[in-house]
This record gives structure tokens, C-alpha cells and sequence, in this order.
């Protein structure tokens, strides 16, 4: 059975990462001392649920979570430190400390490194994850032990909902721009000054005309998305903006 060690110390081993060309031992004490740490621990690099859930949305509430007191997000998996480097890159994931755990070492103490023989991976650790403060496990969320791969608990949203209960929930904005565009310039500064995170998808880059008559049934630029729905132009996310100001 998987035990909840909130309340208890982090395992003190040591990480062999890389960086560039060179070997670089990280220790606990390095991570967790003296820090506000939120770590969250999947069962591999490049599997399904963890390259288009788990990693995306830590990644993408980095600056929330900086927002209410945590120094960094780390990712924990029982890989080697090249996949993990690999892994990241292939993620962009530059807002999280991706961690090798490539003898299952951490997850062995941390009582959370399983049997995955059935699907070939031999040892890896079970999906969880916690708030560590000063070294210090204060919070953890620890997917139910089920068949296959639970992911109810452990993902960004939740932590951040408890690490933060009454705050507002961030907003999701996507913007479909193009090269030159001044308005989209000004549309992506409107969003910048409002402190709302988005993500930019340039025309005949990551999308073409088409998508955008398919997606939003308009054929000027920009259009900004929040939450689901259609905003508009720049004049429109200006309108929308000003009266979510005056709420």
C-alpha cells in the first residue's frame, strides 16, 4: 500500500543529471533546502498521459504557482538524465526542473516505486504529487492504487487549489496571430498588461487560413480565444477586458 509521508522529510540521495556535456550530482539539500518546492513524479518520459497532461499544465501555471510562494516545480521520473534532457526539450518545458531518478532511488524511499513489468518498464514511480516546504513534505496527492494509469489528483490544478483556495482560477487565452500584424501585437500587449498567460499560434506556421475560417468563421487577424470562447479582435479583447476590469 502507498503511504502518505505527509509531514515527514524528503529522501536525501543524490541526482545524476546533465547539463551540456558534463555530469552534475544535485543533492535533496540543493532542491528542497530552504525552498518552497511543488514535485510532482509520473511513471515515464514521453508516455501519453504525462507529455500531453501532466508536464503541459505544470509547465503552463508556473507563473501561478511563483505567484503564491512556490521557488520552483519539479518533475521526478525513474529515467536517465539524456531522456529526461531530451524529454524536456521535446516538452519546452523551461518553467520545470525535470530530475532523473534513474535508479528509482528517490521514488524507492519516497515508498512510491512500483512494478510496471507487465508493460515492459520494469520499476517506475507511481504518479503523485506533493508540496515541500524546507525540506519538509507539508501536502501530498496520491493518485488511487487502480489498475492501470489513475490521473485524478496529482495534476497542476489541483495543487494550485489547495495551495491557494481562494484565489481566482488563471484564465486559458490562446491567440491566432500573424507576422507583422500590428494588431495582433496590440492584442498580445493587452493580454500582457492584463496579466493573462497565453499561448500564440502564427498563421502558416502553426495553422493556416483554412483553420481559422474552420475554428472561428473569420478571416481577420487577430482572434483570441479565453476560456473556450471566442473573443475576437483586438478591439473586441480590449471591449472584453475593460468590463471584466469593471466586474
Amino acid at each position: 500500500m502507498l503511504q502518505n509521508k505527509e509531514g515527514t522529510r524528503v529522501p536525501d540521495v543524490t541526482f545524476r543529471t546533465r547539463r551540456g556535456s558534463d555530469w552534475v550530482n544535485v543533492t535533496s539539500d540543493e532542491i528542497f533546502k530552504g525552498r518552497t518546492v511543488a514535485l510532482f513524479s509520473l511513471p515515464g518520459a514521453f508516455t501519453p498521459t504525462c507529455s500531453s497532461s501532466h508536464v503541459p499544465r505544470y509547465n503552463q501555471l508556473a507563473r501561478e504557482f511563483a505567484r503564491h510562494g512556490v521557488d520552483e516545480i519539479v518533475c521526478v521520473s525513474v529515467n536517465d538524465a539524456f531522456v529526461m534532457n531530451e524529454w524536456q526539450e521535446d516538452q519546452q518545458a523551461w518553467n520545470i526542473r525535470f530530475l532523473p531518478d534513474g535508479n528509482g532511488e528517490f521514488s524507492d524511499r519516497m515508498g512510491m516505486l512500483v512494478d510496471k513489468e507487465d508493460l515492459g518498464f520494469g520499476r517506475r514511480s507511481w504518479r503523485y504529487s506533493m508540496l515541500v516546504r524546507d525540506g519538509v513534505i507539508e501536502k501530498m496527492f496520491i493518485e488511487s492504487e487502480k489498475p492501470g494509469d489513475p490521473f485524478d489528483v496529482s495534476d497542476a490544478d489541483t495543487m494550485l487549489a489547495w495551495l491557494a483556495p481562494d484565489a481566482p482560477k488563471p484564465l486559458d487565452a490562446a491567440i491566432f496571430s500573424r507576422k507583422g500584424c500590428p494588431h495582433c501585437a496590440r492584442a498580445k500587449q493587452a493580454l500582457e498588461q492584463a496579466d493573462i498567460a497565453f499561448e500564440e499560434m502564427v498563421l502558416n506556421r502553426d495553422y493556416t487560413d483554412r483553420s481559422l475560417r474552420a475554428v472561428t468563421g473569420r478571416k481577420t487577424f487577430p482572434q483570441v480565444f479565453i476560456n473556450g470562447a471566442l473573443i475576437g479582435g483586438a478591439d473586441d479583447l480590449e471591449q472584453w477586458l475593460a468590463a471584466r476590469a469593471k466586474a
